[in-house]
């Protein structure tokens, strides 16, 4: 896996790329700002971008910014974000902008290199990592709720889906069968109206309704 990121903290910086280098990850670009983000992705055409929401000169949401215009240089970019903070501004775009392959991490989150390596693994492969602190406070910003048909279980396993967990995980999790769990997220299915697609997914269809609309 080729890997480029973009993170202005050399501590932080070098030591992602040293965890990644453990696993045979190929950090093929380090970099410390925005543009030299796409530089690096227009050059290097990474399997994954491993991006800091804050980077100079302003220290504000430069990195989510960054992340979308690397997307428009190459489609279907897996992103995965980095952030001490949860910034809004650009998140949802970031989030709602493909059918997967992006993940949105807080920076703690890091100290757990298990957990931060299964979601660099995830994300590169298509799929989503979303710290449940950064779905919750997506969620807490007063929208009005299109969500309502499911049920308090089902938006738990939606929320558990979110997080990237698989459907057996969910089950562990939630002390409930490998079945009820296919039932729950059937439902979800239907009540969201996600009929099979070849185009998308329809899981990661539905996380992102969940990130964007609920």
């Amino acid at each position: 896996m080729r890997v480029v990121i973009a993170e202005d903290a050399v501590l932080l910086r070098a030591g992602v790329q040293r965890l990644l280098a453990d696993e045979d990850i190929q950090t093929v670009a380090a970099v410390d700002n925005g543009d030299d983000l796409i530089g690096a992705v227009e050059e290097h055409r990474p399997q994954l971008a491993i991006v800091d929401v804050r980077m100079p000169p302003t220290f504000t949401d430069e990195g989510l910014r960054a992340a979308l215009r690397a997307r428009e240089v190459q489609p279907g970019l897996p992103v995965l974000v980095l952030s001490q903070y949860v910034e809004e501004s650009y998140a949802v775009e970031l989030l709602a902008g493909g059918a997967g392959g992006v993940g949105y991490l807080l920076k703690e989150r890091v100290a757990d290199v298990a957990d931060f390596l299964d979601a660099v693994r995830r994300v590169a492969a298509g799929g989503t990592a979303i710290d449940p602190e950064v779905i919750a406070q997506l969620m807490a910003r007063g929208r009005k709720n299109p969500l309502d048909a499911l049920t308090a279980r089902e938006r738990e396993v939606l929320g558990l889906m979110a997080q990237g967990l698989s459907n057996t995980a969910i089950a562990n999790r939630l002390v409930v069968s490998h079945g009820a769990v296919e039932k729950h997220i059937g439902n979800i299915f239907a009540k969201l109206n996600l009929e099979a697609s070849t185009e998308e997914h329809r899981r990661v269809r539905a996380v992102l309704t969940y990130l964007e609309r609920g």
